[in-house]
């Protein structure tokens, strides 16, 4: 390949989440209407971004070790840019993690990835260039035209809000992200008719907080006032999934507005993280469990077939036997449809840092294997439940005669899959009839 060819082509690896995904199309988006084209290779590129996450020690391991192997690799023509969390989070020490990083830009100024680029050409620098919001800033303020949306076939996750305004102890996003900041209502209207012009069947809202959306903006319910406008102006999208949910905000009227609105499909993640009231209280999060059997139950008369979603982290600091069994038995009570469930990571710069009792590592990984267990029979009755009726399922892919789909009850990524015998069209909502049940996934035909 030429010189000049490989000068206006640009690699971008994106770790992490969905919402890391969002900001690396974001950034691609904005590369390429300044000329660039996106490559597969990077030898074929002279940018090379790794769009990191600094979230837990393990995805910071996988982004140095990203990072490390491009800059083993890279010639003196190619640029190397740690972009995205782990770089905000931790700026000079990401360049003494990975000798040969030329350059450092954080999560909350992706929208200036195309003038660092020219900065980093223009000159070279023998110390990396950084560029690193002060406090004051924040996103959402300048997006530069481009969509802030993830696209993957015809589902596509879009982002309402950035950064988060809650005291969780154990996490550092407000740290890396910032405070909340929702995105104007319009801007995220015009996405949705744009992406239903383009033939999209599924729109996954996500926020790290997405029911503290329009908090900054003076709403009150503005999730649901977003979400009664976003289908209004896109109501041949028909799919909308909800995605993070905080526990306390899931109000009324934003139940009633997913009980109501066809196009939202009936399934709700609400990140609890835990079970028992005083565990909750060390995580700084909401300890009202009277809330939580409320709100589920509210959730389950108004949609009676809503699978609910949660997460939680076992091995908390200070959490002590009586206090596991309280998570399991809540496990029992409530009979979440769908779970995730991890260790807790020690991260040095937030507040359950500073707990005295750290939970053993093989305490830690016992607990996570006895509740994922508790977990099992419950995902396995949920579905055997479904054995015999008819769901629209959104085909994926295929191969070797059998299509692999997802239900309205399944987000992307997370949730389980659904196996149909047949090469079924990807990317359509094709009736199947449940035949056959798993532990986290489904079998059927089509009717």
């Amino acid at each position: 390949m030429s010189k000049q060819k490989q000068k206006k082509q640009f690699y971008m690896l994106s770790l992490g989440c969905s919402k890391n995904t969002v900001d690396s199309e974001s950034m691609a988006a904005l590369l390429h209407k300044a000329g660039f084209s996106g490559v597969a290779d990077p030898d074929d590129a002279s940018v090379l971004i790794v769009n990191t996450c600094g979230f837990i020690e393990g995805a910071r391991q996988e982004s140095i070790g990203a990072l490390r192997e491009l800059a083993d690799l890279k010639s003196k023509n190619q640029l190397l840019i740690a972009a995205g969390c782990m770089a905000q989070r931790y700026g000079s020490e990401v360049v003494a993690w990975v000798p040969g990083i030329d350059g450092v830009i954080g999560t909350r100024r992706w929208m200036d990835i195309v003038p660092f680029v020219r900065q980093l050409r223009r000159k070279k620098h023998p110390q990396p260039l950084y560029h690193l919001p002060d406090e004051a800033t924040t996103v959402g303020q300048d997006e530069k035209g481009v969509l802030r949306t993830a696209v993957h076939g015809r589902s596509a996750y879009l982002k309402i809000s950035d950064g988060c305004r809650r005291p969780c102890a154990f996490c550092a996003i407000p740290q890396i992200k910032g405070t909340h900041v929702s995105r104007p209502v319009e801007s995220i209207v015009a996405e949705a008719m744009a992406l239903q012009s383009a033939g999209l069947q599924e729109l996954v809202i996500i926020a790290q907080d997405s029911t503290d959306y329009g908090h900054d903006l003076g709403l009150k319910n503005g999730l649901s006032h977003l979400l009664k406008q976003v289908t209004k102006a896109a109501p041949d999208i028909p799919w909308i999934r909800l995605m993070y949910a905080y526990p306390g905000y899931v109000t009324d009227e934003l139940i009633e507005t997913m009980a109501t609105t066809p196009q939202i499909v009936n399934y709700l993640d609400i990140p609890l993280q835990h079970g028992h009231r005083e565990t909750l209280k060390r995580m700084r999060r909401p300890a009202n469990i009277e809330w939580v059997y409320k709100t589920v139950e509210k959730l389950r008369v108004a949609m009676p077939d809503i699978a609910i979603r949660t997460t939680f982290i076992v091995g908390y600091p200070g959490e002590t036997d009586e206090e596991f069994d309280g998570l399991k038995q809540f496990v029992q009570d409530l009979q979440f449809d769908r779970f995730g469930a991890f260790t807790y990571s020690y991260e040095a710069s937030t507040p359950s840092a500073t707990v005295a009792w750290q939970v053993p590592e093989d305490v830690k990984e016992a607990r996570l294997e006895e509740l994922m267990a508790l977990q099992q029979p419950i995902s396995l009755t949920k579905n055997q439940q479904l054995v015999g009726q008819t769901l629209p399922i959104f085909v994926e892919g295929h191969g070797d005669g059998v299509s692999v789909g997802r239900s309205y009850r399944d987000a992307p990524e997370i949730d389980g899959m659904v196996f149909v015998p047949g090469e079924l069209p990807i990317g359509e909502l094709v009736p199947v009839r449940i035949d056959g049940a798993m532990v986290y996934d489904l079998t059927g035909v089509v009717v």
